[in-house]
């Protein structure tokens, strides 16, 4: 069984847009994309949709019937389930996996349902159908008319790269030879910004650019949510159509001391990082996109885990939270489209206010990193 895992598509709705030309534009310019509206009875920054994609979304609402009474989160994931297969080549003949999580899942929908069960004191005929995590990748599949698994998990901000993880263990173990990949997340609710700010990670920066993503001096957290969806589309061996290939996955947990915490040295980016990385020159490593949500702990102690792991020949570093802002279950999937544009168009997309990096040589070898809530961290390896 080949261990070569190709990745023959890639696509993703977020607030850069929904095209490759639109992405890689907005990825180009040195513009965030957050806008300020109420939630939480305060006005708040958020990085929404583009208005483009907005009518994306509607059109594929208002398809079919059944498509209306679904969380965004779904449609998100429907949306571009159907661009990745296109652009795969894969029809309705191919037998392939489907695994796209969510961190939140339903959220608008369900704090929806729940406000109207708070009012009348009786649940909508829908409410539970349409707010089960398992409720993405069903759709996606129905969507598709697929006849291959359908997975769903939530594992907090590293979700769609396990995903690609579980997809590649399928491969690999000879269960399937193409999967369907990713994460989903629409979480610009009042009650989601709620937990966020009693966490005190959100931003209130005032800033030109109020998350601070990469600004390891920074004072204060920066946090800042944003929603959308991305997949790519795996299969087993080298195919002529491949974008990339999958070179190294890690993944690692480390032990908590309260919910949310993470070590001083991020322990378990150390250990995925190492894993990912067990067969290859470190000096081959030519950019790292980081997790780096924007707050002061999270930001600097994945830095100081590549610190341990690469020493003083650092990768160029970069993260796209500073323009989209942190999509939870959806962030990795994103990380890993900016890598693969990167690599495509061998230009290193930085962070406007970090330090300046000089990109010596061409990009062939990308990084990914994600973790989430309970230190469940990801590292994947991309090469040409």
């Amino acid at each position: 069984m080949s261990k070569t895992i190709s990745i023959t598509a890639i696509a993703s709705i977020s607030p850069l847009g929904n095209t490759p030309e639109s992405i890689w534009e907005n990825y180009l310019n040195e513009n965030h994309c957050f806008t300020q509206h109420v939630l939480d009875h305060n006005k708040t920054f958020v990085a929404a949709l583009d208005a483009d994609s907005m009518q994306v979304i509607d059109a594929l609402r208002e398809s079919d019937n059944k498509y209306k009474s679904l969380d965004k989160s779904v449609l998100y994931a429907m949306s571009v389930s159907q661009k990745a297969m296109q652009n795969a080549g894969w029809t309705q003949k191919d037998v392939f996996g489907i695994n796209i999580g969510s961190s939140r899942g339903a959220t608008d929908l369900f704090e929806k349902h729940y406000q109207d069960y708070l009012k009348t004191g009786k649940a909508q005929t829908l409410a539970s159908p349409t707010t089960t995590l398992g409720n993405i990748s069903s759709w996606v599949a129905h969507d598709l008319q697929s006849s291959g698994p359908e997975i769903s998990h939530s594992i907090t901000c590293s979700t769609a790269l396990h995903a690609v993880l579980n997809g590649v263990a399928w491969l690999r173990a000879g269960m399937a030879d193409k999967f369907l990949v990713g994460g989903s997340e629409a979480p610009l609710t009042d009650f989601t910004i709620a937990q966020m700010r009693a966490l005190k990670i959100y931003s209130n920066s005032t800033e030109e650019y109020p998350n601070r993503a990469l600004d390891f001096e920074k004072k204060q957290n920066t946090m800042i949510l944003g929603e959308g969806a991305g997949v790519c589309c795996i299969e087993i061996g080298a195919t002529e159509n491949a974008l990339a290939y999958i070179e190294g996955i890690g993944y690692a947990t480390e032990i908590l001391e309260h919910n949310i915490s993470i070590s001083a040295e991020a322990t378990c980016f150390q250990k995925s990082m190492k894993m990912a990385l067990q067969n290859t020159d470190l000096s081959k490593v030519d950019v790292i996109v980081m997790h780096a949500p924007g707050t002061i702990k999270g930001d600097l102690t994945e830095y100081r885990a590549i610190e341990k792991i690469f020493g003083k020949n650092l990768p160029l570093l970069t993260t796209n939270k500073w323009k989209i802002g942190h999509t939870f279950g959806a962030s990795g999937i994103l990380s890993m489209e900016l890598a693969i544009m990167m690599m495509q168009h061998n230009i290193f997309v930085g962070v406007p206010f970090a330090k300046a990096q000089v990109q010596a040589k061409p990009i062939k070898k990308v990084l990914i990193n994600a973790v989430g809530f309970g230190g469940n961290a990801v590292s994947i390896l991309l090469s040409l």
